[in-house]
């Protein structure tokens, strides 16, 4: 048995371990079942579970979900668009979001895929300050893609 406070009763019966959590205006909370003697701990119940869902709200608040944003970007891109599209990977991973950017092959482009790679490791270079490539960049299709990760501060 364990008290109010967490001091150690000892080992108590049943009906004197109810009697000690009532006198009390507590209630008896089976704490370990399988062990021997099974441990009893007198508690005000619904304090405690008000303290852990208390506990447990705050740790899914501090709690940070990461978005996966995509940019899309061609073989033939010009260089003007090129840099809009890297000031907008800037501004995702500085927000600490993920960024996905992919190039896209139509028609003959699908030959030169050395073309699209070389645009994507452009772009990570142009990325380098506020984001690292978690892989290099991958083939699915007719599409390649990379997966940028903000930089931890």
């Amino acid at each position: 048995m364990i008290g109010v406070d967490g001091e150690q009763l000892g080992i108590m019966g049943i009906n004197e371990a109810k009697t000690y959590a009532y006198d009390r205006d507590l209630d008896l909370v089976l704490i370990a079942p399988t062990a021997t003697p099974p441990v009893c701990r007198a508690m005000d119940y619904g304090k405690f579970c008000f303290e852990r869902d208390k506990k447990e709200k705050e740790a899914r608040k501090k709690q940070q979900i990461v978005k996966v944003k995509e940019v899309q970007l061609s073989c033939r891109i010009d260089t003007h668009d090129f840099e809009t599209r890297v000031n907008q990977a800037r501004k995702f991973l500085a927000g600490g979001d993920k960024v996905r950017a992919i190039v896209r092959f139509k028609g003959r482009e699908m030959t030169h895929m050395d073309i699209g790679q070389d645009v994507l490791l452009r772009f990570q270079e142009a990325c380098k300050g506020v984001g690292n490539a978690e892989k290099a960049p991958i083939t699915e299709g007719r599409y390649m893609s990379v997966v940028l990760a903000p930089v931890k501060q």
